[in-house]
């Protein structure tokens, strides 16, 4: 990292990852170029959750390489006065793995609304009756994370 006193600790970066309002998850394509989607997700100790539909462009790339990278922003607004901004960000690297056994899938989504949703969480599990057949679940190992920002003094 080129500007060390930007450097946030491995809690600030996870803080950055549990706060911000979705992520960036890059994948790669079978024929090697790159491919990015925004995403909603949730952590628990060194796993990241998202869901999805069972298939698609994003799915044929886990499947193809499941190394992923992921990009999450806890905020960014202009320094007053300043061609500059106060930021904060995190990067992950990390092995995406479906998640197949019923019961981590339940587990897993549970995170997920309890992150997103918690106000509506007595509806949990009459949605999971009706949703869990077409919805696939993955969780990412947190191999590596980097966080940097530039916060308001």
């Amino acid at each position: 990292m080129r500007r060390k006193d930007r450097e946030l600790t491995g809690d600030s970066a996870l803080a950055v990852v549990d706060k911000c309002s979705f992520a960036v998850l890059a994948t790669i394509n079978a024929d090697g170029s790159p491919y990015c989607i925004p995403l909603s997700l949730a952590r628990e100790g060194e796993w990241i959750y998202f869901h999805s539909a069972k298939d698609g462009r994003k799915i044929d790339n886990l499947r193809y390489d499941n190394r992923v990278c992921i990009s999450c922003v806890g905020y960014a607004r202009a320094v007053p006065g300043a061609f500059a901004l106060f930021y904060e960000s995190a990067v992950i690297n990390g092995i995406a793995l479906e998640i197949t056994d019923h019961e981590e899938m339940i587990r897993a989504l549970e995170i997920i609304c309890r992150r997103h949703t918690p106000d509506i969480m007595d509806a949990f599990d009459n949605e999971i009756q009706k949703n869990i057949d077409r919805t696939s679940v993955w969780k990412i190992s947190i191999d590596e994370i980097r966080g940097k920002g530039r916060r308001p003094e």
